[in-house]
């Protein structure tokens, strides 16, 4: 009689550790979650050092301010480094803008909300202008732009005669010192500011919710519930934190509104727009892309318009703030804006970053600047630490790269 041996069931595949799905997400976002981290350090290390000053409500809104400019141009920087392009006249452009916005309200009178939209206007042909010569003529941005930063700079110092042009109307200053208005009873907070923090706290929660649905839908990997669900309350006791801080002061920053309907529209088109993903394939490889079907002048052409668009509204919240259009506003801008965006994750050979983590890059430079400022470092040795942060950014890049090429 012939004996039956019957062999083991294969095992079946088991579910990925969490261990190993924080390592591979942590693997991928390697830049943006370091630049992360980076930044709670900073925070906790300073707030530390300052005795508790550097989160105080008015130093918070104060930050935010401080740096809206920066960040501003900075989500622009980013997608014209992403399509593989550099931008060295922000800066002037900046310039020009707040200058041209002087002459209209300041000489000519007329209303701020006409001048801010001419003022807008103007960078977006300033941009076009530049885009033109990169995108149909095939010169290098860094060339165009270099041309550009100098002739911005000198224009600024055409239309405004070598002199400041002040004061503005008190509309146009709240766009940069402004606060949203306190509505309701009195409750020893900002009230909308602690509606509009619940708003988002309930928005972000249903889009992870929404972003875990669709991963189990198409069978991709997810955190376990209980990482996901500690995930959801860090998002949570953070944003809650910085309404509380907020609303124990005058209320969320009018430009912080600002900064957020940029970073919600800009984020939403480069990561699921038509557009977005060309951007990124123009960055990665022009020729795949071009072979590929994209329209590589009219995406170039698009970047350096919205970039110009950024940074005339970074030049009015800057002429804003400072209730003044100045011939020296602006100087290295645009150093700023490239440094944020290397550091929030960007790679110099293009295709790579989120403008996101030009935001975290931004907020990890105004951090520093603040809180070695209210330690009493000097403005000299923050070039420094600043410089070497940079190289530090830049050099984890190629870092990572070489060692993901092997």
């Amino acid at each position: 009689m012939t004996a039956f041996t019957s062999t083991p069931p294969e095992d079946t595949p088991a579910s990925p550790p969490a261990m190993a799905l924080l390592i591979h997400g942590a693997r991928a976002n390697m830049r943006q979650y370091g630049m992360l981290i980076a930044l709670v350090f900073l925070v906790v290390l300073f707030q530390i050092w300052t005795d508790g000053t550097l989160l105080l409500p008015n130093n918070v809104s104060n930050l935010i301010q401080q740096n809206s400019y920066i960040l501003i141009l900075a989500m622009g920087m980013v997608i014209v480094i992403i399509a593989g392009h550099i931008d060295l006249s922000v800066g002037s452009l900046v310039a020009f803008v707040g200058a041209m916005a002087a002459v209209l309200m300041v000489k000519h009178g007329l209303p701020w909300v006409p001048a801010l939209l001419l003022s807008l206007l103007i960078g977006a042909v300033a941009g076009a202008w530049q885009g033109f010569f990169i995108a149909y003529l095939g010169i290098p941005s860094f060339i165009v732009t270099l041309a550009g930063m100098l002739l911005f700079r000198g224009a600024t110092q055409l239309v405004l005669e070598g002199q400041s042009l002040a004061p503005f109307p008190d509309g146009f200053q709240d766009l940069a010192k402004g606060f949203l208005p306190e509505v309701g009873p009195y409750t020893q907070y900002h009230n909308p500011t602690l509606t509009l923090g619940l708003c988002a706290v309930v928005l972000l929660l249903l889009r992870e919710g929404r972003q875990r649905s669709r991963q189990l839908a198409h069978g991709l990997d997810v955190l376990p519930t209980g990482l996901w669900v500690a995930r959801c309350t860090a998002i949570t006791a953070a944003v809650v934190a910085l309404a509380l801080t907020l609303a124990s002061f005058h209320g969320v920053p009018v430009v912080m509104l600002l900064m957020c309907g940029l970073l919600l529209a800009l984020g939403q088109v480069m990561r699921n727009a038509v557009v977005g993903r060309h951007v990124y394939a123009l960055g990665g490889n022009k020729a795949a892309a071009q072979l590929s079907g994209v329209k590589d002048q009219r995406v170039t052409f698009a970047v350096f318009v919205t970039m110009g668009v950024l940074a005339a509204l970074a030049g009015c919240v800057y002429a804003a703030r400072l209730n003044a259009g100045t011939p020296q506003a602006g100087l290295n801008f645009e150093l700023e804006a490239i440094a944020a965006s290397f550091i929030g994750g960007a790679s110099m050979s293009g295709g790579v970053g989120t403008v996101m983590g030009a935001v975290i890059g931004g907020l990890v430079l105004g951090v520093l600047n603040n809180g070695m400022s209210l330690v009493g470092i000097g403005t000299d040795y923050q070039q420094v630490i600043k410089g070497l942060v940079l190289l530090a950014a830049v050099g984890f890049d190629v870092w990572n790269k070489r060692r993901a090429g092997r």
